[in-house]
């Protein structure tokens, strides 16, 4: 009887053994045929333009300025000039709402190398006119689209203030007469801005600023008569910059 259960132990064992080996192979079989999905890509977060805020800047480019003169006489002359213009901007912009209108405010003021000589050989004055163009400040409301989140199309408009000095000039370069003191206009322009970074832009535009009509009286005809002349003066530049925004 105890040979007959040890048989019966062992038997049962024996299958147990097998049993658990067999399903452990199976199990290692599903294992290996599973096919697991891959894991998603990593996808970057989108940047937010925001172009509600102030921001500060600097800006560099090039002007044009021409003088209109007349002479009460009838005789008429023009004179234009180029050159470097520069400086600094400050302003502040709203999205309007959240839709692709952006409306805002900017004060810009630009130093100025405009300088030229025009020689005049009429009667009742024989000379030079020398005019020069210091500096220009320019306060203006914008206002532009959205073309991209980050490119705005805009167009400006506003006063315009700036130091204009016509000098007029005998042959021999003595001093006759003078045209100069700070003037008060207005300006229209359009530019591009391009947001490149959350906080930092690039800009490039183009403004045209009317400054009226200066006068002045000296003498002329070789010290015998009074002539009183008139000069229309307006600027114009093209400038390129970079803005710091502070996002509200």
């Amino acid at each position: 009887m105890g040979t007959v259960m040890r048989k019966t132990v062992l038997m049962l064992t024996a299958a147990a053994v097998i049993h658990l080996t067999a399903s452990q192979s199976a199990r290692a079989a599903d294992l290996g045929g599973r096919v697991y999905a891959p894991a998603p890509a990593y996808v970057l977060p989108q940047v937010q333009y925001r172009w509600t805020g102030c921001y500060v800047g600097g800006n560099i480019g090039g002007a044009w300025s021409n003088v209109d003169l007349s002479v009460v006489s009838g005789a008429n002359f023009s004179a234009t000039n180029s050159g470097f213009a520069g400086g600094g901007q400050i302003g502040c912009d709203y999205n309007w709402n959240g839709t692709l209108w952006v409306v805002g405010i900017r004060n810009m003021l630009d130093a100025t190398s405009l300088s030229n000589r025009t020689n005049i050989s009429a009667v009742p004055f024989t000379g030079a006119v020398d005019s020069g163009t210091h500096w220009f400040d320019t306060l203006t409301a914008r206002g532009g689209y959205l073309v991209q989140s980050n490119v705005l199309l805009y167009a400006q408009g506003g006063a315009a203030w700036t130091n204009t000095n016509i000098t007029f000039l005998t042959g021999s370069g003595a001093q006759v007469g003078e045209a100069s003191n700070d003037r008060t206009g207005w300006t229209v322009g359009a530019g591009v801005e391009w947001m490149f970074a959350p906080q930092w832009s690039l800009f490039a535009e183009y403004n045209f600023m009317g400054f009226g009509t200066q006068s002045a009286s000296f003498t002329g005809c070789g010290g015998t008569c009074v002539v009183n002349a008139n000069a229309n003066a307006n600027v114009q530049n093209v400038l390129a910059g970079v803005n710091y925004k502070f996002n509200f």
